[in-house]
C-alpha cells in the first residue's frame, strides 16, 4: 500500500490533538477494491476515500485512520480483479472499529464512503446514532451536488456513476500516476440502470465505464475535495457539540 495513505501520528499527536476538543472525530476511510475501467485502478474508491479523508484532516483536528481498502463490490464481480466482503463482514469491521475507538477515548466516527456499493454502511450509522453513539457517513449526496456544481463537473450524478469525470478528477488530482490512457474516449452512459442490483454492471457497461471520464481535470479534482472540506464543517460541529446544540450553527473551526 502506498505509505501515503496511512497516518504517522504517534499516540501523543492523538492525546495531544483531542485534548484541545469537547470530544474527539476520528475518520475513517472505506473504499473497495473494483474493476474501474482499463484506465483507473482496482483500488479507485479507496484513493478517492483517503483523499477527502486527507484533505479533512488537513483543516480539522480529526483522528486520521488508514482505510478499509475491501468493501461490497458483487456487482462487480464479472471483472477479474474484483474483491468483496459481505455487508455483514463490513458492518462488523466498522462497527468493531467504532467500539475500539471509544475504548481509548476516541467518541465520535465519521466513515468517508467512496464506493456507492457499501450500502450497509448507513445501516452501521444508523444504528449506532439509534443506541446513543456519536456517528456520521460523509458525503451525503447533497455534499457531492454541492461539490460538483462549485467544480463545474457538468455529469450529473445519476450519469456519473462509475469511473467518471468526478473519479477521474479526484484521481488526476491526487494520484496522478495512477490514471492510464484511455480515459479521453471512455464516454459511456446507462442512465437506467432499475436492475443493477439483480444483474450487476455487466448488464449496462462492456468497458465498466458509465459516466463521462473525458471530461475530468485535476483542476476539477482540487475543486471537488475543497468544497467537501467545507461541507465536513456541519459534521464535525454537531459531533463535537452537546446533543441540543444547532449543528448548522458552528463552522470550520478559525473561519467566520
Amino acid at each position: 500500500m502506498d505509505a501515503s495513505l496511512v497516518p504517522a501520528d504517534t499516540s501523543e499527536d492523538v492525546r495531544r490533538r483531542g485534548a484541545e476538543l469537547p470530544r474527539q472525530v476520528a475518520v475513517l476511510p472505506v473504499g473497495s477494491f473494483e474493476q474501474h475501467g482499463p484506465y483507473l485502478p482496482l483500488a479507485t474508491d479507496t484513493l478517492v476515500a483517503c483523499a477527502v479523508a486527507r484533505e479533512i484532516a488537513a483543516a480539522y483536528p480529526v483522528h486520521l485512520l488508514p482505510p478499509v481498502t475491501i468493501g461490497c463490490s458483487h456487482e462487480h464481480a464479472d471483472w477479474p480483479g474484483t474483491v468483496s466482503i459481505s455487508s455483514v463482514t463490513l458492518h462488523a469491521v466498522v462497527g468493531d472499529i467504532a467500539s475500539s475507538l471509544r475504548r481509548s477515548g476516541v467518541e465520535a466516527l465519521v466513515v468517508v464512503n467512496g464506493h456507492g456499493g457499501n450500502y450497509v454502511l448507513g445501516n452501521v450509522v444508523q444504528e449506532s446514532s439509534a443506541r446513543g453513539e456519536r456517528m456520521a457517513l460523509f458525503p451525503a449526496a447533497e455534499d457531492w451536488e454541492a461539490a460538483r456544481q462549485r467544480a463545474g463537473v457538468a455529469t450529473s450524478l445519476l450519469s456519473d456513476m462509475h469511473a467518471g469525470e468526478i473519479e477521474t478528477s479526484i484521481l488526476l488530482h491526487a494520484h496522478p500516476e495512477s490514471v492510464r490512457p484511455g480515459y479521453e474516449t471512455a464516454d459511456f452512459l446507462a442512465d437506467d440502470r432499475r436492475h443493477l442490483l439483480s444483474l450487476g454492471m455487466s448488464a449496462y457497461t462492456d468497458s465498466g465505464v458509465i459516466g463521462r471520464p473525458s471530461l475530468g481535470s485535476a483542476e476539477k479534482g482540487k475543486e471537488l475535495l475543497a468544497s467537501l472540506a467545507d461541507s465536513f464543517g456541519t459534521y464535525f460541529s454537531f459531533l463535537t457539540a452537546d446533543r441540543t446544540a444547532d449543528p448548522t450553527a458552528e463552522k470550520r473551526p478559525g473561519r467566520p
